[in-house]
């Protein structure tokens, strides 16, 4: 009954060690270290049961050659286990070939104890029933090797799968958001590179400004945006060079308004690139501006009490079928609701429709220290 209770609180701590949620946290970066630790403690566990039993058919001498060779002894029966039958058999999908080696294991490794154990050390079997009770003990403590080997096998094969789907899952999530953040369209850098040219030859004002802001745009493509987090600055400091690339080509007739606060938490607070630039970029697509008259692009953001607040109004393209090149293949609305869902899980607002019949409006609340 004492073997039992033991083998059930080894498979209740193992269990915990394994599903609790420091030490499963700690398993995505330290889980080398953690299988090599249950193996050491169920040393230790397998040696104070070994003690227990033993003690009562063996003096202090023998009883510490005891634990030592059955310690021995049953670490190759575990290792046999775990590293060669759950592998090769059970991991394998041949049930039954692992139930018939293990069974096999459990039965030699007791014969082999029940005979040499009294053949090696005077046991005091004087008192009645001590013949059972010592059968008793070798029977359950080869069966808690075996099946713990087993357990442990299994759970730490089962283990590395998990983490290599999350590994695989995070990559593909990456990648993901990396095609998400496109690049910059070559037909529109290609377009704007001739009009600089054209511009050159009249020395036009707009050519220092256009290559200005050709060059802040670029640097966020090439670099900023294949980043985890930017500064909220930054982004808006390239949704600015968008805008101004845009006005620039419509020689600054186009009604875009950005009521953009001044605050000095933008310098410090950070979000995933493309996520503001994005709505915006969204909106020059389809509000028409520039080709459509009392066509416009109002957006606001500002920061109170760790919330950032974003939002876009903008009219709707009613006669063009096309959506504008703007120069940047961005991110569509499902997307952005996914970098949201990655980033600031519970921790946003999100919200995306017509306001009027020709008007369309966005608005995002993101709970910064969330």
């Amino acid at each position: 009954m004492f073997l039992i209770i033991n083998f059930i609180i080894i498979l209740l701590i193992i269990r915990i060690l394994f599903n609790g949620k420091i030490l499963k946290s700690l398993m995505e970066y330290r889980w080398k270290f953690l299988l090599s630790f249950q193996h050491i403690f169920f040393l230790f566990i397998f040696i104070l049961i070994t003690y227990f039993t033993e003690n009562y058919f063996l003096d202090a001498a023998e009883l510490v050659w005891s634990i030592i060779l059955n310690t021995f002894f049953n670490i190759g029966i575990y290792y046999l286990v775990y590293y060669y039958l759950v592998p090769h058999f059970y991991l394998s999908n041949k049930y039954p070939e692992f139930i018939l080696y293990a069974l096999i294991c459990f039965l030699v490794s007791s014969l082999f104890r029940i005979l040499w154990e009294p053949a090696v050390f005077t046991m005091d079997f004087s008192r009645e029933g001590y013949h059972v009770g010592f059968l008793y003990n070798v029977y359950i403590s080869q069966g808690i090797v075996i099946l713990v080997a087993s357990f442990l096998g299994i759970t730490k094969d089962k283990f590395l799968i998990e983490q290599n789907v999350i590994d695989l899952g995070e990559e593909k999530e990456q990648l993901y958001l990396d095609l998400l953040k496109s690049k910059l369209n070559p037909h529109f850098l290609l377009n704007t590179l001739n009009n600089m040219y054209a511009n050159s030859f009249t020395h036009s004002e707009k050519t220092p400004d256009s290559i200005l802001q050709l060059s802040k745009l670029l640097q966020y493509i090439i670099y900023d945006s294949g980043k985890e987090k930017i500064s909220v600055s930054q982004e808006f400091s390239s949704l600015k060079a968008l805008a101004a690339l845009y006005q620039l080509k419509y020689n600054n007739r186009l009604d875009i308004m950005l009521d953009i606060k001044d605050l000095d938490e933008f310098d410090i607070v950070e979000i995933p690139p493309s996520l503001l630039f994005t709505l915006f970029e969204n909106a020059l697509k389809h509000s028409a501006i520039g080709e459509e008259e009392h066509s416009f692009i109002r957006l606001y953001c500002g920061m109170e009490r760790s919330v950032l607040y974003f939002k876009i109004i903008n009219t709707v393209g009613k006669y063009r079928t096309e959506p504008v090149e703007t120069g940047y293949q961005g991110l569509g609305n499902e997307a952005v609701v996914h970098i949201l869902n990655k980033f600031y899980v519970n921790q946003y607002e999100f919200y995306s429709g017509p306001e009027d019949d020709d008007r369309y409006k966005i608005v995002l609340k993101i709970n910064i220290n969330g």
